[in-house]
């Protein structure tokens, strides 16, 4: 692997083997990513440390046999916020698959140590939360699907059921449960949302989700980066150019493929029309679910225009079949870049109008303000980003505090706001929504000529990944980050002879859905759609 030290790497290693005392061993280092291994014992001493330093944990995954190595091996992958790199701490559990919890420390890590243990089957002592994840009670016991032991193929379900999932018990005098989902009346994904309430305010909310696990890292096992783009595009649907270009970039940085900037300016491009659809959904539910359809129409008129423009660009209306490794599949026509600026022009002032409706209706302002308060205190611990953490005063946004692509050049203005309500995530989404609006202009002004795709990659579509004849591709791994219209997604990729031997994403959805536990204490029950809305979480792209 590439071992390039710069100065922000280079602390981040002094760091670390000033807290463990000892040297770790430098297994990569890029710009923005340094990958160490670690023992236990340095593991250990080093972690309460980067919790005081206000690092979070933005990812835990697991990897089997990694670098021909028996066994299997944690990464940690530790960020500070606004900062770009990227620390990565790798721990060999070797055959016993059992190591410490560290979600005492990191919140967030719980999660994801659930999730490792379902697909792994590693044990993590001391963790407070032992429960299943993504297994539920129909998947036989000592199933652990992400083990090179288990090949794709129908599942039989356990003849007698695993134990029941335990929820949370919280008791006393007045003390009644809300049990919602894991069915819901409008077409909606599933998931189980618990309340226990006095009256109608809420004092505690546990939630519980996975009913439609895909399978998807599983299905990327052994396929070529380009088969696999599908598969990112499928994580979340309104994310498809978001985990594509995630996806892309990995597998772009392990085979040191340069993107023409042609195509790295069309990709943020459509990242950007792919946010501001997004967000003109989140718009319009809000004001949905406090019974203003009036005030919510109109949003709902501007995505489908913009849903008409993307088709009109792109042939797909979620911007789909387009990114590749190397850049993009096919180029967009000149002449329908040349109408997206009258367009836009149109749309803004649209947008305007509908937006200071909304704004000038006192009632719903009443619903929005003070309600679902995330606090600033809990977007470290849970790794909390995207529009959800810049309503509560953080001013974390990948594409700023660790540029890529076409965003190098082209930085979007700041949104930002710090009472954490409802009103504070409709006003920073509004502003996203301008300010994304205005930043395709500047990336399509002036547009270079010349391909789309990079030359000398070896097989069309594939970015020299595959190789040819009986030359071997590429073998390495590398992380990427892309600020998708929810927040941080996290793209790993490890490729063997060309091959994907594993493939990690985690979307802001991950991390997001546990502060909505948080946001609901002490609203009252018909409050929880409008927070919910508010998020706007995504199911599928938490259930992988």
């Amino acid at each position: 692997m590439d071992i390039k030290m710069n100065e922000d790497i280079t602390e981040l290693l002094l760091i670390v083997t000033s807290i463990a005392q000892e040297k770790p061993e430098v297994l990569s280092a890029r710009e923005n990513e340094i990958y160490l291994k670690i023992s236990d014992t340095g593991f250990k001493e080093v972690y309460p440390v980067l919790a005081e330093r206000k690092f979070s944990l933005i990812g835990l995954f697991c990897a089997e046999a990694f670098e021909e190595k028996e066994g299997f091996t944690l990464f940690y992958a530790f960020k500070q916020e606004s900062r770009a790199p990227v620390l990565i701490l790798a721990r060999e559990t070797g055959k016993e698959k059992r190591t410490t919890s560290i979600a005492e420390t990191f919140p967030s890590a719980s999660w994801f140590e659930r999730e490792v243990r379902d697909g792994f089957g590693i044990e993590f002592d001391g963790a407070f939360d032992k429960r299943r994840l993504f297994l539920h009670e129909c998947y036989p016991e000592d199933f652990h699907p992400l083990q090179k032991a288990f090949k794709n193929g129908p599942i039989n379900p356990a003849e007698a059921p695993h134990a029941e999932y335990k929820f949370r018990q919280v008791k006393g005098e007045g003390v009644y449960q809300i049990p919602v989902g894991p069915v819901h009346a409008g077409i909606i994904e599933p998931g189980h949302f618990r309340f226990s309430v006095i009256g109608e305010p809420i004092f505690s909310l546990e939630i519980r989700l996975f009913y439609k696990h895909r399978g998807i890292e599983k299905l990327a096992e052994g396929k070529s980066p380009s088969e696999c783009v599908a598969l990112a595009e499928a994580v979340s649907g309104d994310e498809s150019m978001a985990n594509a270009t995630g996806f892309c970039m990995a597998v772009e940085q392990i085979c040191g493929i340069k993107v023409p900037e042609r195509a790295e300016r069309l990709r943020a491009t459509m990242l950007e029309l792919e946010r501001i659809y997004s967000l003109l959904g989140d718009l319009a539910g809000m004001a949905v679910d406090v019974g203003f359809a009036l005030v919510a129409s109109p949003f709902f008129i501007l995505r489908e225009e913009i849903f008409r423009q993307n088709e009109k660009l792109t042939g797909s209306r979620f911007l789909r079949g387009v990114t590749v490794p190397g850049g993009l599949k096919k180029d967009i026509p000149d002449s329908a870049l040349k109408e997206l600026p009258a367009f836009l022009e149109k749309f803004s002032k649209a947008f305007e109008s509908a937006y200071d409706r909304a704004t000038s209706s006192s009632s719903l302002i009443d619903r929005f303000a003070t309600t679902g308060v995330i606090r600033k205190e809990l977007i470290s611990p849970l790794n909390l980003t995207g529009p959800l953490a810049r309503a509560s005063g953080s001013s974390a946004d990948v594409r700023l505090d660790r540029p890529y692509g076409a965003y190098r050049d082209f930085a979007p203005k700041h949104c930002l706001k710090k009472k954490g309500d409802v009103f504070s995530r409709f006003e920073v989404k509004a502003s996203e929504v301008r300010a994304s609006a205005a930043l395709i202009l500047r990336l399509i002004e002036n547009l270079p000529e010349g391909s789309v795709f990079a030359e000398n990659t070896g097989h069309a579509w594939d970015g020299g990944i595959s190789g040819g004849g009986n030359s071997p591709g590429a073998t390495g791994y590398s992380l990427t980050l892309i600020e998708a219209p929810r927040g941080q997604n996290l793209h790993w990729v490890y490729l063997k002879d060309g091959l994907v031997d594993r493939y990690k994403v985690r979307t802001a959805s991950f991390c997001n859905w546990q502060a909505i536990e948080h946001a609901v204490l002490g609203n009252i029950v018909p409050d929880f759609p409008l927070i919910n809305k508010s998020l706007n979480l995504s199911y599928a792209g938490t259930d992988l």
